[in-house]
């Protein structure tokens, strides 16, 4: 299978934090500053951005694993930007480095690995679970 990832590729979001981002979204004894699953979400998407630009029609892909680092909090309001770079391509599974930045320190870092699918084969699998639900 030839693949139009290679290592070195990156690609770059930027989200102004707001108060649905907030931990106490999660909950309500925590701080309200930029929460841990939201970082996570970023870094999948900004990841899934970067494939999608490259997959073929029909292909999507999921996240299969993260190891994430939340180092920093982060106030509601600011701006929050996430890089993402492929360090690894092993047939249909990607390997991301990820770094994150608020407006004034770097606040996380990840390693993020996501797989492409065929979409209808994957959501035929799904939707014959979802049979199984009693």
């Amino acid at each position: 299978m030839s693949t139009p990832f290679a290592p070195g590729m990156t690609h770059e979001v930027k989200i102004k934090t707001l108060p649905e981002h907030s931990a106490r979204v999660f909950y309500p004894n925590l701080p309200d500053v930029f929460a841990t699953p939201f970082l996570g979400g970023l870094m999948e998407r900004v990841s899934a951005e970067l494939m999608d630009q490259h997959l073929q029609q029909g292909e999507q892909s999921v996240g299969i694993s993260m190891d994430l680092k939340h180092t920093a909090a982060t106030p509601l309001g600011m701006e929050v930007r996430v890089k993402t770079e492929i360090v690894a391509v092993e047939g249909r599974k990607l390997t991301f480095r990820l770094e994150a930045f608020d407006e004034v320190e770097k606040i996380g870092e990840a390693s993020h690995e996501r797989f492409i699918i065929q979409a209808d084969k994957f959501n035929g699998r799904v939707k014959e679970k979802a049979k199984k639900m009693t």
